[in-house]
């Protein structure tokens, strides 16, 4: 289908804004600025903005990392590499890599109601495995699930991927500032997340029956780009935003500072501290939730405050001379 055509097919006259993937083109990266980060944990590890990966201690160890090997049209794309290799992943084991979507952003496909609609998750990706290979979408309360997969099949070349999804009326699914829905693209799941691919299931499934465990491979490779999830059963060219428009939609849930300075408290001519300082900050956009201070020096500490999501009020509690804010995240970044 040509570019035309598919835009006809999304049935509007100005089909801006299409994609609710933020950063699905992984331009965007204010922690890491292109370093790696190593899953290690079931914790949220970040190698561009809005996407993390998960893993578990050191059964199995994967890096994440924005790299420049891409797809024409893109520049950038997330790889994992498989360093420390789980060839039997226990049943309640879980290696991926995810996006939250805000339920503002997705509350239009009306899922759980008469009126839902069907989407299209479409992406780019890469491997050094071929076959079989799963993820899944699914609401925040995790009791409904849409297992899919799709296949490799040369290994080392970028290949297209469509997914269509069928609407579903059934469910509980945030509408507001909670995870609309919960995207996972797997690296290796455990028996209790996996369900058969391609139907709605009233469970927990973040991984598709019969894919393939990539993190069973010491060295294996997967990467991702171009991560479009839109309404309709047709997969638009990919909408590349301005690159000012997606850093704003990043910054809704994370703010980096360079290095903003806070004054130390005050002392009295003995070094006893007498009062505390105070700094306000205005930050760019208004944040999904309100915002906590994460500081560049250590020893610090501080409470955070708001009069909007949009400006922070930072309290140093030592009595260092000064210290320097490193970011902004907003409350449980989803």
């Amino acid at each position: 289908m040509t570019q035309a055509a598919a835009l006809a097919a999304y049935g509007s006259n100005s089909p801006s804004n299409r994609n609710r993937i933020i950063n699905g083109d992984m331009r965007i990266d204010q922690r890491n600025a292109g370093a790696s980060v190593t899953v290690n944990d079931a914790a949220k590890f970040y190698p561009v903005d809005r996407f993390f990966g998960l893993g578990q201690s050191a059964d199995g160890v994967f890096t994440l990392q924005q790299s420049s090997t891409a797809p024409a049209g893109f520049t950038k794309s997330i790889i994992a590499t498989v360093t420390t290799a789980d060839a039997s992943v226990g049943a309640t084991q879980q290696y991926y890599i995810s996006q939250r979507l805000e339920g503002f952003n997705t509350a239009d496909f009306a899922w759980g109601t008469a009126s839902a609609v069907a989407v299209t998750l479409s992406f780019w990706t890469r491997s050094s495995l071929t076959g079989t290979f799963g993820g899944a979408l699914q609401n925040d309360a995790q009791d409904r699930s849409y297992p899919f997969t799709y296949t490799i099949s040369a290994a080392d070349t970028w290949e297209q991927k469509t997914i269509n999804i069928a609407a579903i009326t059934t469910g509980t699914w945030e509408t507001t500032t909670n995870s609309g829905i919960r995207l996972y693209f797997d690296i290796g799941m455990g028996s209790t997340y996996l369900g058969t691919a391609g139907a709605w299931a009233s469970a927990d499934y973040r991984g598709a029956t019969g894919q393939t465990n990539i993190i069973a491979t010491s060295g294996a490779t997967f990467y991702i780009t171009g991560v479009q999830l839109e309404v309709g059963s047709v997969a638009t060219p990919f909408e590349h935003r301005m690159y000012g428009q997606e850093l704003a939609l990043c910054q809704r849930y994370y703010v980096k500072d360079a290095g903003e300075t806070l004054p130390g408290p005050y002392v009295n001519a003995s070094g006893a501290v007498v009062g505390s300082a105070y700094a306000n900050w205005m930050l760019p956009v208004d944040m999904r939730a309100a915002p906590t201070c994460t500081f560049a020096t250590t020893g610090m500490t501080s409470i955070t405050t708001r009069k909007s999501n949009t400006r922070a009020i930072a309290l140093l509690a030592t009595a260092t001379s000064t210290a320097y804010v490193d970011s902004w995240t907003a409350s449980a970044e989803l």
